[in-house]
């Protein structure tokens, strides 16, 4: 019973099925009236529909998050993360703000990598927007709560795009005579991610994580409902397609 309360509020009263549902009802008085342009409204809700759902949206970021896997053993002399994200004022433990949920993901698996590997961690990663924090600042203070050493964490906090990453990146890894960089983003970000470090002759080893969903694809019901985090998957992915391009050009 709770299953189905949860189907049909998820499905009727949440973004975007509500408004999948009211354009319904639009679409039915529209085609009670006999007017020309239901059959092309009713194309419209479907293609809306479809790109609302899981079923959908996971196969594309799985195209983008399939492209790298983690090596089953790894090596190298520093680790790179790339930000994505942060949060200017929220209260923290003595301090202020927070990473992303992609960047914070990205934070946890380079603090697995050092607990391995003990190597340094560069953050590479500014203050975006005049409303958000400095990620490369508030991910150095976590990873010193983490008991990372200091003399272990360099910070680029001026980077503001993956080209950027890349190019200030460069600078680092020649500065500290680092030659062997393990790369680590989101899986979806990372194929953008190695075409610009490529084109400022950075030899990475990729090592995604961070990922949107499953490896293998497995279908559920569920991936037939509309939902708010399908929608940011699609997002997602055609802003990576579209840096990919661009990254290409």
């Amino acid at each position: 019973m709770i299953y189905i309360i949860k189907f049909l509020y998820e499905t009727f009263l949440l973004p975007p099925g509500i408004y999948i549902f009211l354009m319904l009802i639009l679409f039915f008085y529209l085609l009670k009236k006999k007017n020309k342009f239901a059959p092309i409204f009713f194309i419209f809700i479907f293609l809306f529909y479809l790109s609302s759902t899981s079923l959908i949206d996971n196969a594309l970021i799985r195209s983008l998050e399939n492209k790298y896997t983690p090596p089953s053993k790894i090596s190298g002399d520093v680790i790179v993360v790339l930000g994505g994200g942060a949060t200017l004022d929220t209260p923290n433990i003595g301090t202020k703000g927070h990473l992303s949920g992609s960047a914070a993901n990205r934070l946890i698996t380079a603090v697995e990598l050092y607990n391995k590997l003990k190597v340094p961690i560069i953050f590479s990663g500014g203050k975006v927007y005049s409303f958000t924090g400095s990620e490369a600042d508030i991910a150095k203070t976590i990873l010193i709560n983490m008991g990372i050493p200091r003399d272990k964490i360099i910070i680029d906090d001026k980077s503001l795009t993956t080209e950027e990453n890349a190019k200030n990146t460069k600078k680092l890894l020649n500065m500290y005579s680092f030659t062997k960089p393990i790369l680590v983003t989101s899986a979806f970000h990372m194929e953008r991610s190695v075409i610009q470090f490529n084109k400022y002759d950075i030899k990475v080893t990729p090592f995604p994580t961070d990922y949107q969903t499953n490896v293998n694809p497995h279908f559920n019901i569920n991936d037939l409902i509309p939902s708010s985090s399908a929608i940011d998957n699609l997002s997602i992915s055609i802003k990576e397609y579209l840096g990919i391009i661009q990254a290409r050009l």
